[in-house]
């Protein structure tokens, strides 16, 4: 199952334009008749055709010609590698995602999407060289290297190879804000509510074997504490009841099950993630937080070392031997994109 979302979101005369590109871009020609539009128009088909279709991944950008008054122009695509090696590519990444996808089969919705999550940030770090193929699905799942665009479009298709509707959204930058680039994302379509999931960002958290799940099945509310309003219209994530630490019931309101969990995971030596929801997550109930970790600790003679995602109101303690310094604030990830015009 392949969503074409921007496609279906498109006029009659933008539909036949991506249709003439996407057709030119798998034939990998030189250069093919699209029907005549504004150049920012045609650029905008160009972007929103590439998140529909990850696996157009060769195609960096693209020229064209016309003679005045007529109604087509001859577009010209300015590919990645030459026809022999996009082939050879094309080959790698198709069996790439077959072999990724294939444990996957048989699991839930759930455990799909988790398990591509999952593959995410265990086996792709944050380039930042940013090099070409970063943006691209060949930099995530070849060269297990990307940023947030890249990883978006892999997490796009390994969601289409295994049924899963999927689509990716994008953020404007924000100058003002020091925000330079744009960002991307990935948005689901779960037990039929649509729900938000920015792997770059839980990549950008983890450290150390743990997986972060800040941002994994989030509502508009809680995601847009950290992102910029999208670009293109995007369908309302209104439900928050597939968020990961609820349903990992790792999502607590009283300092008093804080405190019990953690003790848990003392005696297992082993460091613990979890979501507060006891209202707003201001200074003071952090202090009493970090108290309260630290006086349990010290009953097993730990120390409680805290860093904390203050957008998303996630805390994760490691329990030292040694005195660790002050609570520390963690920053997800960016990535970039591309930087405004």
């Amino acid at each position: 199952m392949m969503e074409t979302y921007y496609y279906q979101q498109m006029s009659r005369h933008e539909q036949a334009a991506y249709h003439a590109m996407k057709t030119g871009f798998t034939a990998l020609s030189p250069g093919f008749s699209v029907p005549r539009l504004e150049n920012r128009e045609l650029s905008d088909i160009f972007f929103r055709l590439r998140l529909d279709c990850p696996e157009i991944f060769y195609v960096t950008g693209f020229s064209y010609r016309f003679a005045p008054g007529a109604e087509n122009v001859e577009l010209l695509p300015e590919y990645l590698f030459d026809k022999a090696k996009i082939k050879d590519h094309q080959k790698a990444m198709a069996s790439r995602v077959e072999k990724l996808a294939r444990p996957a089969k048989n699991m839930t919705a759930l455990e799909k999407e988790r398990y591509i999550h999952d593959f995410i940030c265990q086996n792709v770090r944050y380039d930042k060289l940013k090099k070409p193929y970063s943006h691209e699905i060949i930099g995530p799942l070849g060269q297990g290297v990307g940023v947030c665009e890249g990883i978006a479009k892999s997490v796009k298709i390994l969601c289409d190879a295994l049924g899963l509707w999927c689509i990716i959204a994008i953020s404007e930058a924000n100058p003002e804000q020091g925000i330079k680039y744009r960002h991307a994302w990935n948005i689901l379509k779960l037990d039929g509510q649509y729900v938000h999931l920015d792997a770059t960002f839980d990549n950008s958290l983890g450290h150390d074997g743990v997986v972060r799940y800040d941002y994994f099945n989030l509502d508009d509310k809680r995601l847009f504490r950290d992102h910029q309003p999208v670009i293109y219209p995007v369908p309302a994530c209104a439900s928050g009841d597939h968020f990961y630490y609820r349903e990992a019931k790792l999502s607590f309101t009283k300092v008093e099950d804080v405190v019990k969990r953690a003790q848990m995971a003392i005696r297992k030596d082993l460091p613990f993630v979890f979501h507060w929801r006891g209202g707003p997550f201001t200074r003071e109930v952090l202090v009493q937080l970090v108290q309260a970790l630290e006086e349990a600790a010290q009953k097993r003679n730990r120390h409680a070392a805290v860093s904390f995602n203050r957008p998303q109101a996630v805390l994760q303690i490691y329990f030292p031997t040694e005195l660790p310094g002050e609570a520390t604030e963690e920053e997800a990830n960016e990535g970039e994109l591309y930087t405004e015009e």
